[in-house]
């Protein structure tokens, strides 16, 4: 019995074929720069300051608690305080100003209070934890 060969395939390469989608997405990619006028430099005119400019207030304090039945605000101070000086409070909500006509330290009334102190003070309107009080 004779044994055929087999016949050798022929092996070709292919030619890679160009494909339109690349071409259409290369085009698509490519951004066009866009010229710009540059801005025109406005010429600002000085005018003179017709307003006094205050110093920022520094805060005597913060209230730490609202009783609303009694009107009363806990404050932790910053500052020393008197009785008769006048505060403001200001809040996200509140802005008004007062004088001190009483306040007390566990619930004994006193006439001054030093840096650290809790006091009790009865408030005009309501207040909110978080609300500064700053001396006038």
């Amino acid at each position: 019995m004779a044994l055929k060969k087999k016949a050798k395939k022929k092996v070709t390469k292919r030619k890679p074929v160009k494909s339109a989608k690349k071409k259409i997405v290369r085009k698509v990619t490519k951004k066009k720069s866009i010229k710009r006028k540059p801005a025109k430099k406005s010429i600002s005119k000085k005018r003179p300051i017709t307003k006094q400019i205050k110093p920022k207030e520094k805060p005597v304090g913060i209230i730490t608690h609202y009783f609303p039945h009694v009107r009363a605000a806990v404050i932790k101070l910053k500052a020393p305080l008197l009785v008769g000086s006048t505060i403001k409070i200001k809040g996200h909500t509140t802005d008004f100003k007062q004088t001190i006509s009483s306040m007390q330290i566990d619930h004994a009334p006193v006439n001054q209070a030093k840096i650290g102190q809790e006091i009790g003070l009865l408030v005009d309107s309501r207040v909110r934890q978080h609300d500064l009080v700053y001396k006038v």
